[in-house]
C-alpha cells in the first residue's frame, strides 16, 4: 500500500527504513522521503513506527 504518494513510499519502504534504525517520523523522511513534503502521510507514518515499537520487544524474547 503506498504511504506517501508525493514520494511514491509504500509500506514496504517506511518498514524498510524503521529496519535500518529510523526511530522517528524525521528520521523516516530523511531515509526514505515519506512524510517530507506536503504531511498528509505523517499520521500513517508515526503508526508504522509505533507498530514495530510494540513487535519489537516481543521479537527479541
Amino acid at each position: 500500500m503506498y504511504v506517501c504518494l508525493c514520494v511514491g513510499a509504500t509500506t514496504q519502504t517506511v518498514s524498510d527504513a524503521v529496519a535500518q534504525g529510523a526511530s522517528t517520523s524525521k528520521e523516516i523522511a530523511a531515509l526514505c522521503g515519506a512524510g517530507g513534503d506536503c504531511g498528509r502521510c505523517r499520521r500513517t507514518v508515526r503508526a508504522i513506527l509505533a507498530a514495530s515499537a510494540e513487535l519489537e520487544p516481543a521479537a527479541t524474547h
